[in-house]
């Protein structure tokens, strides 16, 4: 069994969008950054006591990464947390596909162990789950996750494992107010009853759920998440409302509500930083407490839109 115990945080910090090129059109975000700037960032989320940080080798095919370990090189490696991922999809041929990704992620992240390493997208549960296990016993790895995966295969990676002396010690999936699958298909009631961490991404919907965009402010074009979400703003517009009303209430912006809402369902939600002042709206949201009503009107006006979040790359739960 994993002797250290995973140290889950309220809000753990995501690094998807460092993995774009800068260019329009090259990602999902159309993001620009300089290191100063994300220097910054990891600055400011190391003196809010932000530490856990989620990134993965397809965020850019090793960009974000590389651009991570940067930024926190001059951090003592015992003040933060680095989780990155293994993606079958992406493996390569080699006698050992897990093992060759981690050592690359190793270089790149500027690390000889990974806090958290995570299986992104369910492949052969059984084959892949069982590579996990050599790299606990050699200590390149302390904890392990799944993610994207269905129930039965959450409980099938757990059986494996346990048969080894280690368990599932995270689950992660996209759970959002716009997509609460691993809610109704009884992922969440799981890793509660298991005492397994859920971590939701995508709480945020890519900036939808900011109250940034609007019918009359799309997301900028070009980009993958235009393509995914301009057609469906007209849809949030009283949901976004509601949101607003809740954090002017709270003295907040809607984006923390929006993660308040996820916190208050029990999960550790990863939001995208890309901003320095993003680290002040997390203080907030992580400080936020959303009473049962509140709670129950978003999700009616979330469930009301009718629009469903789901990514090409996850599979129906």
């Amino acid at each position: 069994m994993t002797m250290t115990q995973l140290k889950t945080p309220k809000v753990a910090l995501g690094t998807w969008a460092w993995g774009d090129s800068g260019e329009i059109g090259d990602g999902y975000f159309g993001s620009r950054f300089t290191e100063a700037g994300l220097e910054e960032i990891a600055d400011r989320a190391h003196a809010a006591g932000f530490t856990l940080w989620d990134t993965a080798f397809v965020y850019g095919m090793g960009r974000a990464e590389t651009l991570l370990g940067h930024v926190l090189r001059r951090f003592p490696r015992d003040e933060y947390q680095l989780s990155t991922k293994f993606t079958p999809q992406a493996a390569g041929a080699g006698a050992d596909p897990m093992a060759d990704m981690l050592e690359q992620s190793l270089t790149r992240l500027g690390t000889d162990v990974i806090d958290l390493y995570w299986i992104h997208n369910p492949a052969d549960v059984a084959r892949w789950t069982r590579h996990l296990i050599p790299l606990l016993r050699k200590g390149k790895i302390r904890h392990v996750g799944v993610s994207n995966h269905n129930l039965s295969e959450i409980e099938l990676a757990n059986r494996i494992l346990g048969e080894a002396g280690f368990r599932i010690e995270a689950v992660q999936s996209h759970y959002s107010l716009l997509y609460r699958r691993p809610e109704q298909a009884g992922i969440l009631d799981y890793c509660h009853k298991q005492g397994i961490p859920f971590f939701a991404y995508m709480v945020l919907e890519q900036g939808t759920l900011t109250g940034q965009y609007g019918p009359d402010n799309p997301l900028p074009e070009g980009t993958r998440r235009a393509q995914t979400y301009n057609s469906l703003l007209p849809q949030l517009t009283a949901l976004t409302h509601a949101l607003a009303a809740i954090a002017e209430e709270h003295a907040a912006a809607i984006p923390d509500v929006a993660t308040a809402w996820a916190i208050a369902k029990g999960t550790t939600p990863i939001v995208g930083v890309t901003k320095p002042e993003h680290m002040e709206g997390l203080v907030r949201a992580s400080r936020i407490t959303l009473d049962s009503a509140d709670i129950a009107k978003l999700e009616a006006l979330a469930d009301a839109t009718g629009v469903n979040t789901r990514g090409w790359w996850e599979n129906d739960m």
